[in-house]
């Protein structure tokens, strides 16, 4: 299988841990050996986290691969992946390092795997600078699923910062290739709705707070629909830690879903907290595209496997998104084309079409 290395510069573009989840997935998925130089060179802590280090992992593990230089603080790896089998893996990021993340890095390389897979993934359900589970669960998920696949999200705990601890399995069967997309028609929106989260200790009135303040924070600039979000209290048994948050979800008439999320740190009051994902939705949703800026760099991975080409509508492209791009040009050869939109309601924003032609990757053991 070994060819020759790919070589990745970890330090370019985004620069963190997105480049080394782009990068290791794409050698897994072609067989294709990687060296990645400079990881996370520009970062306050350079080299792998403990977070990068369990993604490693696990995509070595799917595959049986060899994996070199992977330890906390290295700026340098090497991976030969060997052929991608299913079953039960585990990646426990022992941290509140994101299991979406995690989830990110290996759906792609277990689409493409000889059986069946479940992946249960220990770490951060809720926590900064990652989606939470909750927007894995109410928008990547219907729309990743438009490929063409289903996967089966199971929460078992939820973790929060700083602690992690929680659980998710993710259940999945191959598929022999992947569908292109086309979300270029937004539609309108019919329906906002959401959840406001409590764990632990916080009192339950910090969730009905958050849910109050961003409703109201909406009803500023949609004034025709009903906000339909719910306050949680997250059951003892199912949450491990204390922590509080909200994501409210918008909905269009042509399925499209757009998110606005928040976490609650301490010290700051729980109307902020419902403002902010509040503000978020609705700046995701003045741009005109079909997906948020989160979904974005999560499609591409797909969009350059599938076989065909497909299309997708966007706000300003995020450097998460040119990072992505860049790597699925370099390593898979797909082709994409990014270019303002043509359409009339488009003319006055900052909207884009992404377009690409997929590889067309063909699971070889099916």
């Amino acid at each position: 299988m070994a060819g020759p290395r790919v070589e990745v510069d970890g330090s370019i573009m985004e620069g963190g841990g997105q480049i080394l989840r782009v990068s290791t997935a794409l050698s897994c998925l072609l067989g294709l050996p990687l060296r990645v130089h400079k990881i996370r060179a520009g970062r306050s802590t350079p080299g792998l986290r403990p977070q990068h280090l369990s993604g490693l992992e696990m995509i070595r593990d799917l595959c049986d691969g060899q994996l070199e230089g992977a330890e906390i603080g290295s700026t340098e790896i090497t991976f030969t992946p060997e052929k991608i089998k299913g079953g039960i893996h585990t990646a426990d990021t022992k941290t509140a390092g994101s299991v979406c993340l995690l989830m990110q890095v290996s759906m792609p390389c277990v689409l493409f795997a000889a059986s069946p897979s479940e992946l249960h993934l220990k770490g951060g359900t809720n926590a900064e600078m990652a989606p939470q589970i909750d927007y894995t669960e109410m928008v990547f998920k219907p729309i990743v699923e438009k490929f063409g696949f289903i996967f089966n999200c199971d929460i078992k705990t939820r973790g929060y910062y700083p602690k992690g601890g929680g659980e998710v399995i993710v259940r999945m069967s191959p598929v022999k290739q992947l569908n292109p997309i086309n979300l270029t028609d937004r539609g309108c929106v019919t329906k906002i709705y959401g959840r406001a989260f409590v764990a632990g200790v916080l009192p339950f009135k910090v969730a009905k707070d958050m849910a109050a303040a961003a409703v109201r924070c909406i009803r500023k600039e949609i004034r025709d629909l009903y906000v339909n979000i719910q306050p949680v209290q997250e059951p003892k048994d199912q949450a491990f830690g204390n922590g509080n948050g909200i994501i409210i979800i918008a909905e269009t008439s042509t399925g499209c879903l757009f998110a606005g999320s928040s976490l609650g740190k301490r010290g700051v009051n729980a109307d902020k907290v419902g403002i902010e994902a509040a503000e978020m939705l609705l700046a995701n949703l003045r741009h005109g595209g079909t997906v948020d800026e989160y979904l974005q760099d999560q499609l591409i991975v797909f969009m350059a496997l599938a076989n065909g080409v497909s299309r997708i509508k966007t706000g300003p492209v995020t450097l998460h998104t040119q990072t992505a791009i860049h790597f699925a040009e370099q390593i898979a050869k797909a082709k994409f084309i990014v270019k303002k939109s043509e359409d009339e309601e488009d003319a006055a924003k900052d909207t884009y079409i992404i377009e690409c032609q997929g590889i067309g990757m063909t699971n070889p053991n099916l």
